[in-house]
């Protein structure tokens, strides 16, 4: 018989009644039936429930120690009565009757419990990342991680790619975020940067003659964190050569909704091609460019209802500038004005004046609030009729610059879908976000910079960077967005070194500086590159949508913190004098101010 088991505790059934058997786990949970101990064993693969009798070797020892030790048993399989058959649990037709024990392994009291799923801090449960991950649900989120690692892979070596690796240790660039850093003990007062992305790397494959590339790669980012991100993070980076724009989403779109359709447990997925928006729509009809289109609220540019008259706080607002408006977020069955006050007091939480709203009066049969009133009951029966609303519901408006408030009209366009339960949760909804603008006005920095990716080629080539308005140029670059979360971006790249140089003269950056950051790209383009393009959906927050989660921490193995911090390991931590003399690094207080 083999050392520690001949089966697993997820394996027996009903067919290995009367096998005799040795499982190996640990203690999940005991009780205690008038003189019989009750064990559920657990390992990797599930549960098997021992019995235990007072003559057993070993019983008292099974009375004595906690739960979480690891032990061994021998024993029969025995069919469980009828009335004690465990429906929920794979082996819950069958128990062992133990006729020996041993333990392996004896545990101290527990800082955090394994059985069920207490909500504990977070501080806690990263300390002892090792308990937290016993528990059912983190367990079964890594399990998840790994098959869908694997799925991807099968389904992108299906699609004709191939996985390459590229450098972890690579030289700092200006792509984004900040570069975590790593002395060179060879070559003092240089550093070595980890990558933020493969970006030039996969690039420099292109131009190497390789044509469908795929890896699962390793990223690093010095940016502030929050719930769906973090300082490392794993991404399927993609790249082809000779190709447009619809080929890349071709390509992609079969592995991403294979890979949710087999992971979604039944909840639909969208089926590709998976809707186009532009980006200018995205912001003018959802307030964001990772909208959640679970949510069927469409928001309206009402200016012209408002222009030159009728409710005289609008007017004024379109008066005072040119690029102001008044949008409209239709609110379908918030026909309230219990409802339209909470908006309202939520809007002024938020830091805004209020929301403006119409709302379908019960009591005066028709359109009531302040702005209803001013308008006048024609021209509020054709706005609303305009939205698609109708008696029960109402809309809310918000004015001035909309590249200033369209983002709190976004956040109340999920609010109004939230509280009004409009958004179906079990469901994946994807879209592609296009068009992007290829620069953006930088108010920090008072002047064009890349909006997007500095490496992407602008739609209209050399002619739209030497002919029109930088912040008027639209770029192929494009994102996958689901259910309100961005998984990835991606764009035709620029190829040419003239256009390249080009784009970054127009955000301020010279032909000196590219040379010398993107140095080897550049040469490379010079000695012929294909058209190529590529993008690079996050492993992590695919996960977390597939596992119902809204962290990505709980699709991490051992994740950092919130602080940037590994609690379990002590990272960052202090190193010793001889580690920075190696490095020729003298350490300095941090600055203030």
């Amino acid at each position: 018989m083999h050392a520690y088991r001949t089966h697993t505790c997820g394996q027996l059934r009903a067919a290995d009644t009367g096998a005799a058997v040795r499982l190996s786990g640990w203690i999940h949970r005991k009780r205690d039936h008038g003189g019989l101990v009750f064990v559920d064993l657990r390992d990797h693969y599930g549960l098997t429930q021992l019995v235990i009798g007072p003559t057993t070797p070993g019983f008292d020892l099974i009375e004595r120690i906690r739960t979480e030790s690891v032990i061994r048993v021998d024993g029969a399989v025995v069919a469980r009565s009828s009335d004690t058959i465990n429906p929920g649990l794979p082996t819950g037709e069958v128990e062992i009757h133990v006729t020996g024990v041993e333990v392996l392994s004896e545990a101290a009291e527990l800082p955090l419990p394994v059985f069920g799923e207490p909500d504990y801090p977070e501080e806690l449960r990263l300390k002892h990342r090792y308990l937290d991950l016993r528990r059912e649900t983190l367990h079964r989120n890594i399990v998840l991680r790994s098959k869908v690692i694997h799925s991807i892979r099968h389904r992108m070596v299906g699609q004709g790619f191939l996985e390459y690796q590229t450098p972890i240790l690579t030289a700092s660039s200006p792509e984004g975020a900040r570069d975590f850093l790593v002395p060179s003990r060879l070559h003092p007062s240089k550093f070595y940067a980890l990558p933020q992305a493969p970006q030039q790397f996969k690039q420099l494959l292109m131009v190497s003659g390789f044509d469908r590339y795929f890896q699962i790669a390793p990223c690093f980012r010095d940016e502030d964190l929050r719930a769906d991100r973090s300082l490392e993070f794993y991404q399927l980076d993609v790249e082809m050569s000779f190709v447009t724009q619809e080929d890349v989403f071709a390509a992609i779109e079969p592995v991403m909704h294979g890979v949710f359709e087999e992971f979604a447990a039944g909840k639909p997925v969208t089926p590709y091609p998976f809707p186009r928006i532009a980006y200018a729509d995205a912001i003018a009809w959802y307030g964001s460019d990772k909208p959640d289109t679970r949510n069927p609220i469409r928001m309206a540019d009402v200016s012209e209802s408002f222009r030159g008259g009728g409710f005289g706080l609008f007017a004024r607002i379109l008066d005072a500038d040119a690029k102001n408006a008044v949008w409209a977020v239709p609110a379908p069955g918030g026909g309230s004005r219990a409802f339209c006050d909470r908006m309202n007091s939520w809007a002024q939480g938020e830091g805004q004046p209020g929301l403006g709203y119409i709302f379908w009066s019960e009591d005066q049969g028709g359109w009531g609030g302040p702005i209803a009133k001013n308008l006048g009951a024609d021209q509020t029966q054709t706005l609303m009729e305009a939205l698609g609303l109708k008696a029960g519901d109402a809309a809310f408006f918000v004015a001035g610059d909309p590249k200033v408030f369209y983002r709190f009209a976004g956040s109340a366009r999920t609010r109004v879908g939230t509280e009004l339960k409009l958004i179906d949760e079990n469901r994946f909804e994807f879209c592609w976000i296009v068009d992007f603008p290829m620069f953006e006005w930088s108010e920090e920095e008072k002047k064009v910079d890349f909006s997007h990716n500095p490496f992407s080629m602008p739609q209209g080539g050399m002619e739209a960077l030497q002919t029109q308005d930088p912040l008027s140029i639209l770029a192929y670059q494009y994102d996958i967005v689901c259910n309100g979360y961005e998984l990835c971006s991606g764009a035709i790249r620029n190829h040419k070194p003239e256009i390249m140089l080009k784009a970054f003269d127009i955000a301020g950056y010279g032909a000196n500086v590219v040379e010398e950051q993107f140095g080897g790209m550049l040469n490379a383009f010079r000695y012929g590159a294909p058209p190529h393009g590529g993008l690079a959906p996050g492993i992590d927050r695919i996960v977390m949508l597939l596992a119902g989660q809204t962290a990505i921490r709980e699709v991490i193995a051992f994740p950092l913190n919130q602080q940037g911090q590994d609690l379990l390991m002590s990272a960052p931590s202090e190193v010793s004098e001889k580690q920075l003399k190696e490095l020729h690094i003298r350490l300095a207080p941090p600055i203030k101010g």
